[in-house]
């Protein structure tokens, strides 16, 4: 161990040690951005980037579980994401996949896949639905995989369902009309039944949400970081936390 890990790993532990558990966020939500340009930087390939990406959520559970967090949503593929190349959307999918495959046989995490199934290979489909029949049991993490995911998309997708849902039981667009309101359309969305995220976190300096988690994250606190996300750090993950513990949060009052 040289120096500079030493002193990394004293400053992290002084961080941690400073830590109120009971100011931690319950659910946070992670844009995982930067594992091309990590892979540029670095002189490695785009899917080398992606692969180092996958690895590091793995690290990012754990830490989630030192710290008594107990939902996470990863942001791994977008609905824009699947009008790429397919020289590079074919072994990105392949990457997620593995990422997870890795998840749900660790044992310790329960998965849910939020986004539009129908717009994934079957493959990816298959894979996903896979993870989370075999961790349905399992009362660890709820880890929310984020797998062709738009905001909108998700929006419109709630107000499909509730519509569809309504014209079963009869209900006129009329009677509707005068019914519907917030907790109604949120009945209807992926995460229906969760937490909102209490925290954001999006890697790579870029400061916006990209439509993530629109509805959901409007009393949400966000953290932007610097770094790139295969490069993030346990020290990264607490400070998050710091500065949310930090923070007083109004919900508009």
């Amino acid at each position: 161990m040289n120096l500079r890990d030493l002193v990394y790993r004293l400053y992290a532990r002084r961080v941690e040690g400073r830590l109120d558990h009971a100011q931690v966020p319950k659910h946070i939500g992670v844009i995982l951005d930067g594992n091309r340009r990590w892979a540029k930087a670095s002189g490695g390939t785009p899917e080398q980037g992606h692969k180092a990406g996958a690895s590091k959520i793995m690290e990012l559970l754990g830490w989630c579980t030192e710290t008594d967090v107990e939902v996470v949503t990863l942001w791994m593929l977008s609905t824009d994401n699947l009008n790429r190349p397919e020289e590079q959307l074919v072994p990105l999918l392949g990457i997620i996949e593995d990422a997870v495959r890795t998840i749900a046989a660790d044992g310790r995490w329960r998965v849910h896949h939020v986004g539009t199934m129908d717009l994934l290979p079957a493959r990816t489909q298959s894979v996903l639905k896979e993870a989370q029949e075999s961790t349905r049991h399992i009362d660890g993490i709820l880890v929310n995989v984020a797998v062709g995911y738009g905001g909108r998309q998700e929006i419109a997708d709630a107000v499909r369902s509730l519509l569809l849902d309504h014209a079963e039981k009869g209900t006129s667009f009329e009677e509707l009309a005068e019914v519907v309101d917030i907790d109604m359309i949120a009945e209807h969305l992926y995460t229906r039944g969760q937490p909102d995220p209490d925290l954001v976190i999006r890697t790579s300096g870029e400061q916006r949400l990209s439509g993530f988690m629109l509805w959901q994250s409007a009393h949400s606190e966000y953290y932007f970081c610097e770094v790139h996300w295969p490069a993030f750090r346990k020290v990264d993950f607490l400070r998050a936390l710091r500065d949310y513990a930090a923070r007083h949060r109004r919900y508009g009052t």
